[in-house]
């Protein structure tokens, strides 16, 4: 039998003294997360309705162009939409907010071995995750894999405001994944990815929707911001056009990579809006955007296809 005394008891103390505070910081730790996800869903859903609503009106009041499908795409634009938050809701994975959550409490990440005030180092962040999102998007231009998921984007043959939210859901999980790796890096602060995901969300509706912008209040705008008409000219079939113009946010990293188009050739009012090859294909389908890219073609537009097999007509 093991004799108990006040030596064998003090260390029993101390263990359980130290298992009782590595559970309450462990309790403490998921609280936070549970309501870090809580509340940064709870702003980005009253925001993402909000800017939703003002975008429709705004399409409604001053359409920028004749819709060929007008809202009969509605329904399954937004019904991927809804299956996308459900998937995201559904697997257990954090999200950007969390992960930045977790870089500050292990002081992971850039901005965690600088000390810069917190206000510039929200700024930064920002900036630099917009960097991100615009690298992200070149990558899944170029590369034909992760093309045939972007295609679902840029398959729908009107551009309006629902548009913005039409992407495949692998696609969905890919890019927060890229986010979230970004975040750890650089150290993003938790209400600067909020404050980010946020403005990502807005301005994706705004530069996707089909309202009239006075030419003058574009042109001052479009100096440091995405438009309308800017985006616009990345929905054209035309490949050229197609590849450029890849910026959601910021217009600047388009102009510092040469990656900028002013204006479609053909024109706003003329211009063909979605994909080449997939004109005549049933893409206003929920069936056929979720299996599109697993099937059929995906046309000449990524930009790291073979030099031999980008010899097309200056239309495609």
């Amino acid at each position: 039998m093991t004799c108990i005394t006040k030596r064998n008891i003090a260390p029993a103390g101390e263990t359980a003294a130290l298992c009782s505070r590595s559970y309450f910081l462990l309790s403490q730790c998921a609280c936070l997360l549970h309501d870090t996800e809580m509340d940064e869903s709870s702003i980005r859903v009253s925001i993402f309705f909000a800017v939703f609503a003002m975008m429709a009106i705004a399409e409604g009041l001053a359409p920028r162009r004749r819709l060929r499908f007008g809202y009969r795409r509605w329904p399954a634009n937004l019904l991927i939409v809804l299956i996308n938050s459900l998937l995201v809701r559904l697997l257990p994975v954090a999200g950007a907010g969390a992960v930045a959550l977790w870089a500050e409490l292990h002081h992971f990440g850039l901005f965690h071995l600088m000390a810069w005030p917190p206000a510039i180092a929200l700024v930064c962040a920002v900036v630099l995750l917009d960097l991100a999102i615009y690298a992200q998007h070149r990558l899944f231009h170029a590369v034909p894999a992760l093309w045939r998921l972007h295609q679902v984007h840029h398959a729908d043959r009107d551009i309006d405001v629902t548009t913005g939210l039409r992407f495949h859901p692998f696609e969905i999980l890919l890019s927060m994944l890229i986010k979230m790796a970004v975040v750890a890096l650089l150290g993003a602060s938790v209400p600067a990815v909020l404050l980010f995901e946020v403005i990502l969300n807005g301005m994706a509706m705004f530069n996707h929707a089909n309202f009239r912008l006075p030419v003058r209040a574009d042109a001052v705008i479009r100096r440091l911001f995405v438009t309308p008409d800017m985006h616009r000219v990345h929905h054209s079939v035309i490949r050229r056009e197609t590849n450029s113009n890849y910026g959601f946010n910021l217009s600047l990293w388009d102009r510092l990579f040469a990656t900028y188009h002013a204006q479609p050739e053909a024109g706003h009012d003329a211009m063909t809006i979605g994909l080449a090859h997939l004109q005549s294909a049933p893409t206003h389908s929920l069936t056929y955007m979720l299996c599109l890219p697993f099937s059929g073609e995906i046309g000449q537009y990524p930009s790291l296809r073979g030099k031999s097999r980008l010899r097309e007509r200056d239309d495609v």
